[in-house]
């Protein structure tokens, strides 16, 4: 009865590291930038050159397993132009889509999406608007 109950706590330790998943917690495994989606939220269409009109996409890859908050930081001749934000919970690798869009399109120039994962930075794509492409 004595061996049982000190190899319990060693037991208890080992279920609860096995039942915890992988022990890899939600982290971004890639950006991608373009002007269309596939059904999974990944970029089927991947650019960095824009039309004024054009919706711009990213698509945020995660693997791991967790929840956090992704964001994204659109921003346009030094300024912010959105942050949107996102709660996630993943258990599989996973796609987080995020879009710009204007009604009277954008204007030309260089812009940039800084994508955060719980407040950290987790990278930035550039990107072009141009009236001709």
């Amino acid at each position: 009865m004595r061996t049982f109950n000190v190899h319990l706590p060693v037991v208890i330790l080992l279920i609860c590291l096995v039942g915890c998943g992988s022990g890899q917690s939600l982290r971004v495994a890639s950006i991608q930038l373009g002007r269309s989606l596939n059904p999974d939220s990944t970029v089927s269409s991947f650019t960095t050159r824009f039309a004024p009109g054009e919706t711009v996409y990213v698509s945020v890859a995660t693997t791991g397993v967790g929840s956090g908050t992704i964001s994204v930081r659109w921003v346009y001749a030094g300024r912010v132009i959105d942050e949107p934000k996102k709660q996630v919970s993943y258990r599989i690798p996973a796609a987080t889509e995020f879009h710009l869009q204007s009604p009277s399109g954008f204007p030309p120039g260089d812009y940039t999406a800084e994508i955060f994962l719980n407040g950290q930075s987790a990278g930035t794509r550039p990107f072009r608007v141009e009236t001709e492409r």
